[in-house]
This record gives structure tokens, sequence and C-alpha cells, in this order.
């Protein structure tokens, strides 16, 4: 079965890190490029990184550039999310997937709660 499973998320202090993992079966990290999401109560899930994406390049949404970092372990088939100086506007369910146009099945995400 293809899919993706986010995790690494929970509760942390404002200034704080995290870092989220997204592991990859039925299908390999060298097939695709793979972005890492969010969405925030009541608003729409926006995309905040990409790697692989724009041949072969990283890419940050400015809302986390500087802080969050994406990376990958081939041989582990996972995509991680180094989150650093975590604000509370990060708070969100986090969700790892494939950069577009077409995506795999959302999942449940992961939530990030930062507290000021």
């Amino acid at each position: 079965e293809v899919q993706l499973q986010a995790s690494g998320g929970g509760l942390v202090q404002a200034g704080g890190s995290l870092r989220l993992s997204c592991a990859l079966s039925g299908f390999t990290f060298d097939d695709y490029a793979i972005a890492w999401f969010r969405q925030a109560p009541g608003k729409e899930r926006e995309g905040i990184s990409c790697i692989r994406c724009d041949h072969g390049k990283t890419w940050y949404a400015d809302s986390v550039k500087g802080r969050f970092t994406i990376s990958s372990d081939n041989a582990k088939n996972t995509v991680y999310l180094q989150m650093n100086s975590l604000k509370p506007e990060d708070t969100a369910v986090y969700y790892c997937n494939r950069a577009g146009p077409t995506f795999l099945n959302w999942g449940q995400g992961t939530l990030v709660t930062v507290s000021s």
C-alpha cells in the first residue's frame, strides 16, 4: 500500500524545537518530490516546505524560512522537518505528501502545539 505517515508532533513552548518525520511506504523517496503542509485551526492547508522540488531544490514558505529545515534519509525512506524557534502561530496539524499536482491519502497528520 502506498502511503505516508507523519509523526513527531507534540506540545512545545515558544522558542522550542521539534523534528517531524514522514515515513514513506509502498514507493521510494527517489520517485517524487515530497512536501510538508500544515493546517491551522480555521485555516486552509498550506504548503510550507518541499524537497526535490523545482529541479531538485528545496523550498520554504516565507513564514518558516530560516527556522525550519527539510531533509531526507534515503536509506530509511523518510523525510524530516526540523522546526526551530517555534512560534504560537506554528500551531497546526502537519502533514506530508507528494508535492503535487496529485496527492496521496492525507492521513491524520501530526499535531504541533506551541504555547506562548
